[in-house]
């Protein structure tokens, strides 16, 4: 992907996401796009256990690189849609829980224990490891999957937070690109799924689908897309038939790519419109749109997309505290910083959560190898 990419680089097999800081708002003054009026601003979350270098991973943690966009085809900037009308909307019901999951395994955690005395471990521990984070699954391993999801799952439910999971093996992923990789074949994804869902447990889970599976499905014929999409449909209605408290989003990918009616098109298809299969849709992965770019973009996809109105968004709030850069370099670019904290409570309407999918910090292949952490893109993110 180019410019305006959300690819991850998937190299490992969990990655224990890590967040922080923020609630700085995101919007930017003079850039192009769709606006909406500033919300409220945000309080942190509470930070998690302490982070002290004593403090054992889980067993399922096998920290790993995750969010790394690249370069492989133009996106469209959208047009944006007419919002519907408060009278046309119905408000979404609070969600049970209020506190987002920290994973206490992860690249940014390891290096806080490791490095004590590094002048930057301050800045880096209270602002980027100590906040919840998504927990990504790159790899085609029907053997653990079933048990690696249920340790981070019950985990979560032990602490009463909520998990923000990835699963991330869709087959011919990123397209031959830097996250190429996936399972072999629709059918051992299908059974991937299958394995995936029954470790969700019975509290409440947030599962985002498959970044960039929809948004990227372009380079695919159409006879591959309408197979993927159907098998995303698939995966959306089982992880909701083993787990009627997960709350499952399909990839929307950003305000810089596809118009919201050619991205709703594609995501009607995958059952993103469906409530048996689907809460609504995700956007901003790994990239640096600005949060109301995506507010006003993520609202126009489900106007155009339909269904009931109980769907909503999450935003991807990582690393948009500045907005994407103007010469539309994706790859660890200079002069970014941190987005919004993540919190399942944005008083916008029908945005249901600003989470921190990508992993700060972690290398876009830049500054250091794809998906690695490196302390000095996490320090500059960070202060």
């Amino acid at each position: 992907m180019v410019a305006a990419a959300s690819v991850v680089v998937a190299v490992g097999t969990v990655a224990g996401m890590l967040t922080a800081l923020g609630d700085e708002d995101a919007g930017g003054a003079g850039r192009a796009g769709p606006q909406v009026s500033r919300s409220v601003r945000l309080d942190a979350l509470p930070v998690s256990p302490s982070l002290s270098p004593s403090s054992p991973p889980s067993p399922s943690a096998e920290p790993s690189r995750s969010a790394s966009p690249s370069p492989t085809a133009r996106r469209a900037t959208p047009a944006p849609a007419p919002e519907r009308t408060s009278a046309q909307r119905e408000p979404r019901t609070a969600a049970p829980a209020t506190r987002l999951y920290r994973h206490p395994g992860s690249q940014v955690l390891d290096w806080v224990r490791a490095h004590p005395g590094d002048p930057r471990q301050d800045v880096i521990a209270a602002r980027i490891a100590g906040h919840p984070a998504a927990v990504w699954f790159t790899d085609h391993t029907p053997a653990t999957i079933t048990a690696r999801v249920r340790a981070v799952t019950s985990a979560g439910a032990a602490q009463g937070r909520v998990p923000v999971l990835v699963p991330y093996a869709i087959p011919d992923r990123d397209c031959g690109g830097h996250s190429e990789g996936g399972a072999p074949g629709l059918d051992a994804y299908d059974a991937w799924i299958d394995r995936f869902a029954a470790g969700l447990g019975s509290d409440e889970v947030i599962v985002v689908l498959e970044p960039d599976s929809v948004a990227q499905s372009a380079c695919l014929s159409a006879g591959g897309r309408a197979d993927r999409l159907a098998s995303l449909a698939r995966a959306g209605r089982v992880m909701k038939d083993a787990n009627p408290a997960a709350r499952v989003y399909y990839d929307a990918g950003h305000s810089g790519w596809h118009a919201p009616a050619k991205q709703a098109g594609w995501l009607r298809q995958a059952g993103a419109a469906s409530a048996d299969s689907s809460d609504g849709v995700f956007s901003n992965v790994s990239n640096f749109h600005t949060t109301a770019d995506e507010v006003a973009y993520d609202r126009a996809v489900l106007d155009s997309l339909g269904g009931p109105p109980s769907l909503g968004a999450v935003i991807d709030t990582s690393r948009n505290g500045n907005g994407a850069p103007s010469d539309g370099q994706w790859c660890d670019p200079a002069g970014r910083k941190l987005g919004r904290a993540p919190t399942l409570t944005t008083g916008m309407g029908r945005i249901d959560a600003y989470l921190w999918v990508k992993l700060p910090g972690e290398s876009d292949g830049c500054r250091g190898e794809p998906g690695t952490f490196t302390p000095s893109y996490a320090y500059d993110l960070a202060r």
